[in-house]
């Protein structure tokens, strides 16, 4: 136990069924508060609210705070999913339904199609001759891992709908091509962001990558058939995108 008393980690010691349970709610917990804070960005959307502006501001009370309540596309990758489903399967074990667990699971396979709606509501239900250009496949940024990542879904109902779809991700593309997208049609991938723009009547942002954060907006312009910008985790909010001469949908906003 020595490295962990020199880093002055935290033991806690009890029984191994509240040791696993401490496991799955603390990360149902978390899914939680993404779901929440989905569903709320949602509702602003209806009310005419700004999600950007209410996450300021409920994050300012201390007893909240700023964590895991950024609006986006949906919680992925190997751990929210999985004990999420694992609390509730041993809930449901013991003749408990877990009405809110059931909830957080529910808005969160709701929300990966969200910005998808968004597009079709722009562009219709047809999607026919159109190209996409998709930036981030990773569920998030600094991993390879696709593990129920928003952009699997968004990419399948794309191309289900007629769509092509260029695509780029600093880490992922080989998860994609080599698995989790490898039966799915009209997905090329490109070793450059920009790159995914050529013939792209829109962009699409899924993954949270530094590299995506400050972009060249002017090549964007000059690449896009349209410009158009989905953005699935609310980077470019406080950039006043339509000033720049963007279409632009975010989260949690009209």
């Amino acid at each position: 136990y020595a490295p962990f008393f020199r880093t002055q980690n935290r033991m806690i010691s009890m029984d191994v069924r509240s040791a696993e349970m401490t496991k799955y709610v603390a990360n149902a917990m978390l899914a939680t508060k993404i779901s929440f804070m989905n569903e709320v960005a949602n509702i602003c959307e209806l009310v005419g609210a700004d999600v950007n502006k209410v996450r300021v501001g409920i994050g300012s009370d201390s007893r909240i705070g700023y964590s895991f309540i950024y609006p986006g596309s949906g919680y992925g990758g190997s751990c929210f999913p999985k004990d999420v489903k694992a609390l509730k399967r041993s809930a449901q074990q013991h003749g408990y339904t877990p009405r809110l667990i059931d909830a957080v699971e529910k808005v969160n396979n709701d929300q990966k199609f969200v910005i998808a709606n968004k597009l079709v509501g722009h562009f219709g239900e047809d999607l026919t001759g159109k190209t996409f250009a998709i930036w981030g496949l990773a569920f998030k940024p600094e991993t390879d891992d696709m593990r129920e990542a928003p952009a699997i879904y968004i990419i399948k109902e794309l191309v289900k709908r007629g769509a092509t779809v260029n695509a780029y991700d600093p880490k992922a593309m080989h998860e994609a091509k080599s698995f989790y997208l490898k039966d799915v049609e009209n997905v090329t991938y490109f070793d450059s962001k920009y790159d995914t723009l050529k013939d792209a009547d829109a962009m699409l942002l899924l993954t949270e990558w530094k590299e995506f954060r400050s972009p060249d907006f002017e090549e964007l312009k000059i690449r896009l058939n349209q410009p158009i910008i989905f953005d699935g985790r609310n980077q470019y909010t406080a950039l006043n995108m339509p000033e720049k001469g963007f279409t632009y949908y975010q989260i949690g906003k009209k």
